[in-house]
């Protein structure tokens, strides 16, 4: 059995080809190319499954079933993409589209969605409840309970970035102010880093950027605080402050077996995943004997294709 999932983002198309164990066993990637009309990037989806499928040695017949995850609100029934802004997209009938393309029928979900699950069926299924955070650009999120994705009854649900944690606070690209979002992504990571930099020409992100505050990432932000640079280490402190007051109001609300986080930057284990459990600890509710586990996500930039090519297991 195999089956192809793909990650639709706003620069890359990444895809992959599972087997019956939800491994990996051949990827691929197009660029999105965006700014264009969604049948382009079904032009481009489809191309990419079918040069897929040849350098693999195998025809669209080999199989199963094929899943998307999609940025946005995603009616996962109908195969629509209902809103993505940062896609530029509304009510794009992508299962549609890339059937008339491939000839095969495709399963969409939210990208978030999507990663969790795929998180989840490589990595927690020994949870019965299970919290999927990432952290990039915006701060993603997917809820799993009872083995089963929670989307909400209009398929919007699980948007936990866009819960606000700071009333008037810093805008958010959703239009409100002071979303979680704001304060907990890779972005706002590098935003306050900006900050700290301006009060501190001496800092070690300077020399790591070379002097250019737009070539600022997560990497160099960690390499600056291993180094024990002062602004970085300022600038990280507030951010998982803010992370940790997110994370410790999902926790309070669902009170699940697992939170995982996943993005980039959840590979610095040492200098942001420990810190982060013993804030969160302090912010909880209750003294229960049992807590949630934090940890880091396992798959890493995998988990969006696995999540996706097992779509068509659940709603074929």
């Amino acid at each position: 059995m195999k089956r192809i999932g793909i990650d639709l983002g706003g620069t890359f198309i990444k895809a992959g080809i599972t087997d019956e164990n939800n491994d990996i066993i051949f990827k691929g990637e197009a660029p999105t190319g965006l700014p264009c009309p969604p049948e382009t990037v079904a032009d481009n989806i489809a191309g990419l499954i079918k040069n897929l499928v040849a350098d693999a040695g195998l025809t669209i017949d080999d199989i199963e079933s094929i899943g998307m995850g999609s940025p946005g609100t995603v009616d996962s029934d109908r195969g629509v993409v209902e809103y993505a802004n940062n896609l530029g997209f509304r009510d794009v009938h992508f299962s549609d589209m890339l059937r008339e393309r491939i000839g095969r029928p495709i399963y969409i979900g939210n990208d978030a969605n999507v990663a969790a699950y795929g998180e989840y069926i490589k990595c927690g299924e020994k949870y019965d409840s299970f919290v999927f955070v990432t952290l990039g650009t915006g701060v993603g999120s997917g809820i799993i309970i009872d083995g089963k994705i929670y989307t909400g009854f209009n398929f919007a649900g699980a948007e936990l970035g866009h819960v606000v944690i700071q009333k008037d606070g810093y805008p958010c690209t959703c239009g409100r102010k002071g979303c979680w979002e704001s304060y907990s992504s890779t972005n706002a990571l590098i935003r306050m880093c900006r900050d700290e930099m301006r009060k501190d020409k001496s800092s070690a992100l300077r020399r790591l950027c070379e002097g250019d505050e737009s070539r600022l990432t997560g990497k160099i932000v960690f390499a600056a605080v291993a180094e024990g640079d002062n602004a970085a280490k300022a600038a990280l402190k507030t951010f998982i402050d803010y992370l940790a007051c997110g994370i410790a109001n999902v926790i309070n609300i669902f009170q699940p077996e697992a939170l995982c986080i996943g993005g980039g930057i959840s590979a610095e284990r040492d200098l942001l995943i420990e810190p982060l459990k013993k804030a969160v600890e302090a912010e909880t509710y209750g003294n229960c004997a049992r807590r949630t586990e934090i940890r880091a996500a396992k798959l890493l930039n995998n988990a969006g294709i696995v999540g996706a090519a097992a779509l068509g297991g659940i709603y074929k």
